[in-house]
């Protein structure tokens, strides 16, 4: 039976990153199974593919700085941008900080295709366990048993079932000994409690918010739902959030009594937000809407929420609405430099099935690339 120097299972975005960086003498496979590779990085950003982002910093990931600053300093955002710029990929900075394809993800993805041709591609196959037999791995799957040198796991996490995710990573880190975190739904919008079912009558109006948990402050769009309350603000919160409050400013450019100050219109009139919204915030705060003029002292105080709305959420939408999944194998049991596990060697694990996990804004597909890079180099 054929033995592969390298086999990688997932062939997502970590996984073809990786395969792309190996030395090209080296006999390479990648098991997937889905029929066709890269299908995240196919559907995601509308087609166009939030690859990374203009500001990229530790304090946009969910994990071990250490580690995280690590994997991102040996293979950047710029270095990224290098090579999607030496494989003539043109880009798209929307919002002066999120690159996109500018054409399709398919550019992308063609890239990847292109650079891996020598590897072999296993696919509608299903990984069902892994044992390693002396310095052999047997990788027992749907179709018969694989054998390989080394193993790379980037298998991702529980998000898109649909596109056949799973937490079968988990599975082999756990056979093996390894420590590990559950998968949890992440980027994910967040449902609510009786108290704050106002925000559902709101169901598709958006507004631009800063959203305090723990220590940090997430500035963008938040979107009520019918389900919730979602939007990108919302999405990279939920990264944060265990349980407890959250602590919403509605009105993060202003100040509320600068703007009522002296003013005979309506509090609503008067809020610079759609007066659904502002009617419906100032009865959540127990605020009539009043003139400006009329506003007594305990009115303020209560007025004073709308820059400071705390609440605890009642839970999350689930995988089927995750964009990713919080948690993977725990950064202690991998080496730093390579991403190889310290007790068991030639194996790997890369992207999501690690416990990194980045805010919205393309910090996921940064880190995917950046650890299937770091991998491959340090295999190589």
């Amino acid at each position: 039976m054929k033995i592969y120097d390298v086999l990688i299972i997932g062939g997502g975005a970590s996984g073809f990153m990786c395969a792309s960086h190996l030395k090209r003498q080296l006999y390479v496979g990648i098991i997937d199974n889905n029929e066709k590779v890269v299908k995240k990085l196919k559907i995601s950003g509308g087609g166009k593919c939030n690859i990374t982002n203009k500001y990229i910093d530790v304090k946009n990931f969910d994990g071990d700085e250490e580690f995280i600053l690590n994997v991102l300093s040996k293979f950047s955002r710029d270095d990224l941008l290098n090579f999607l710029k030496q494989n003539n990929i043109d880009l798209e900075l929307r919002k002066n900080r999120y690159y996109f394809c500018k054409k399709s993800s398919d550019d992308i993805i063609n890239v990847l295709k292109n650079k891996t041709r020598h590897v072999e591609n296993i696919l509608s196959t299903t990984v069902l366990e892994v044992k390693k037999i002396d310095e052999i791995f047997n990788i027992e799957t749907s179709k018969g048993i694989l054998k390989a040198k080394k193993l790379i796991i980037a298998s991702g996490g529980k998000s898109f079932a649909n596109l056949g995710s799973s937490d079968i990573g988990l599975s082999i880190a756990k056979s093996f000994g390894m420590e590990v975190k559950e998968f949890q739904p992440a980027l994910v919008g967040l449902t609510l409690q009786p108290a704050q079912s106002w925000m559902k009558n709101l169901s598709g109006l958006s507004c631009y918010v800063n959203i305090k948990i723990e220590d940090r402050v997430i500035k963008e769009e938040m979107l009520f739902a019918h389900k919730g309350i979602s939007g990108p603000a919302i999405l990279s919160a939920s990264l944060y959030w265990k349980k407890g409050n959250i602590c919403i400013d509605f009105l993060p450019n202003d100040n509320i009594f600068e703007l009522i100050k002296g003013s005979n219109k309506l509090l609503s009139s008067i809020i610079p937000l759609p007066k659904r919204l502002s009617r419906a915030i100032l009865k959540a705060l127990d605020i009539q809407d009043i003139e400006c003029k009329k506003i007594n002292s305990h009115l303020k105080e209560n007025l004073q929420n709308i820059h400071n709305y705390k609440f605890a959420p009642a839970g999350n939408f689930g995988f089927t609405k995750a964009e990713v999944s919080r948690g993977g194998v725990v950064a202690k049991e991998l080496n730093i430099d390579t991403l190889e596990s310290k007790n068991i060697k030639n194996l790997y694990f890369i992207g999501e099935v690690v416990d990194v996990t980045g805010e919205l804004g393309g910090y996921n597909f940064q880190w995917a690339f950046s650890s299937g890079v770091v991998c491959a180099n340090g295999i190589s």
